[in-house]
């Protein structure tokens, strides 16, 4: 009587049925993350359009049995997708990248010295040509009345938004519009 044997596979392939569930049940805590999202920041994401569109549908829904269904289906399309790029870029949304602090950090930095010399704008100006000069200026010198007046700082806050516009985030799609920030959310 002979017995085949089995060949046996390496532990670190083997995976058990609760860790794919576990992974599964990751990756639609994910689709319903994405859900949560606004339109215009889903636009921003690096997801395939038949996921795009199942999402666009789960908001649409409002039936819970609907919605767990949809979300299911949501999950089992985030399967077939990387699910790291979509991880890095709400990491961003959320403020958690070191990348997207840096580019925060350095925004401030041009609105400072915008409002400290008025050599900085010429500096600004011959890495982005495209700015508008003149707008730029106009908020540069109320956001210095308004420092100087003790004043919100609603100049000060649009020169922000401006420098959001003309200096590119690292790692976001051309064209895409920039995350929001606690800059943003204090808006007057």
């Amino acid at each position: 009587m002979t017995t085949s044997i089995q060949p046996q596979q390496p532990e670190d392939t083997l995976i058990s049925k609760s860790q794919k569930k576990r992974e599964m049940d990751a990756l639609q805590d994910l689709g319903k993350t994405l859900a949560g999202l606004s339109t215009d920041t889903l636009k921003t994401m690096p997801i395939p359009d038949e996921l795009r569109e199942a999402i666009r549908e789960y908001k649409r829904l409002n039936a819970h049995g609907a919605l767990r269904r949809q979300l299911q289906y949501i999950g089992k399309l985030m399967r077939s997708v990387d699910a790291e790029p979509i991880e890095a870029r709400l990491a961003v949304l959320r403020g958690e990248s070191d990348q997207h602090t840096g580019w925060l950090h350095r925004l401030e930095r041009w609105r400072d010295r915008l409002l400290a010399e008025d050599k900085a704008l010429d500096a600004l100006l011959a890495e982005h040509p495209g700015l508008d000069v003149q707008t730029l200026r106009t908020h540069i010198r109320n956001a210095r009345r308004e420092q100087a007046d003790n004043k919100p700082p609603k100049s000060y806050r649009v020169i922000f938004k401006m420098l959001k516009d003309i200096i590119p985030e690292p790692g976001r799609p051309a064209g895409a519009p920039a995350a929001q920030t606690d800059e943003d959310a204090h808006e007057d």
